[in-house]
């Protein structure tokens, strides 16, 4: 393989991995707060087709990345209030709000358009599109470290440098801000937190907010960056990857960047590797490849990755004793 080749690779594995980390880091904060997110694709896929079609209507990418996150995050409320208020099966409210984002955003996508549920074609002042770093052409020329830097760090939209930002950010925050001591504590021993007079629901309710602003840039990403318009199911399951890494990375955001990266690593050499004549194997199917990172994602979940350790009150509704 040329140095070329592990290039264009390298850059389509940062372009891959960017809606998994956003999605992924949403899935960290609602689920260090105890509240089991399984709903990521479904918030994903609003704020996908919520971007597309704001986008198109207002010609503004910002405005369909102001949708998205206002469309997810009314999910994750949804999603809270089914989980934290009522105190359901936070399983079954993750579910119902993937099916529920699945029908809506095909109907309403047939409805408005009459394209088969995607969006009309965006212009490129409709997307984010491809920031040039400064110098990336002059230094293009240098041995190594010119072509990493035109070719790999340059080039990539603008919500692909916030989703690396979001990873030192969210360390920072889960780690070094009093609001991530609360967040940590109270996915751990919920009755210590409120016996210290800190309100248990608020603080989750605010974990699932963050939840749904990041998942809405994951979403937008998808429609309004990497792709120009909504694509019915154009998620693709790529929000239960999401939580598989999350789950890989034992819950750590920098472990969650490596988790990701690799996910999207797989996923670019799978489409390199598409056609390609191997010594004594021949052509492999592309079916095989495509399925490469999926069935990456149950070898890791069957326990090769060494044992992950969820919150200790992940999942389990919190009952305030009187």
């Amino acid at each position: 393989m040329d140095f070329q080749l592990i290039l264009l690779v390298l850059d389509s594995a940062v372009r891959l991995c960017t809606p998994l980390l956003i999605a992924a880091l949403a899935g960290l904060y609602s689920e260090r707060s105890g509240i089991f997110d399984i709903g990521l694709e479904g918030k994903m896929l609003v704020g996908a087709f919520s971007a597309g079609a704001v986008a198109a209507l207002t010609g503004s990418a910002w405005l369909g990345l102001g949708a998205a996150c206002v469309i997810s995050v009314v999910f994750a409320l949804v999603h809270g209030f089914a989980s934290i208020t009522q105190r359901g099966n936070q399983i079954v409210s993750g579910v119902a709000i993937n099916f529920l984002a699945a029908g809506l955003t095909a109907f309403l996508g047939q409805a408005w358009f009459g394209e088969g549920g995607r969006t009309p074609q965006l212009q490129n002042a409709q997307r984010f599109t491809s920031i040039n770093f400064p110098f990336a052409a002059e230094i293009r020329d240098i041995p190594i470290l010119g072509p990493l830097y035109a070719d790999v760090i340059s080039g990539h939209s603008l919500i692909v440098y916030i989703a690396f930002l979001a990873v030192p950010f969210t360390a920072w925050v889960v780690y070094r801000t009093r609001f991530g001591l609360r967040l940590r504590a109270v996915g751990e021993n919920p009755a210590a937190v409120d016996t210290a007079g800190i309100s248990v629901t608020w603080l989750r309710y605010r974990a699932v907010i963050i939840t749904g602003i990041f998942c809405g840039f994951a979403g937008a990403y998808l429609s309004i960056s990497q792709s120009a318009g909504f694509g019915r199911d154009m998620t693709a399951g790529q929000g239960y990857i999401a939580l598989a890494a999350l789950i890989f990375a034992n819950w750590r955001p920098w472990r969650v960047l490596g988790a990701c990266f690799l996910f999207g690593l797989l996923s670019a050499i799978a489409i390199r590797m598409q056609g390609v004549i191997l010594p004594l194997i021949g052509q492999v199917p592309v079916q095989f490849i495509q399925a490469l990172p999926y069935v990456l994602t149950v070898i890791l979940l069957a326990g090769f990755i060494g044992k992950s350790v969820p919150p200790k009150a992940g999942g389990v509704p919190y009952v305030k004793e009187r």
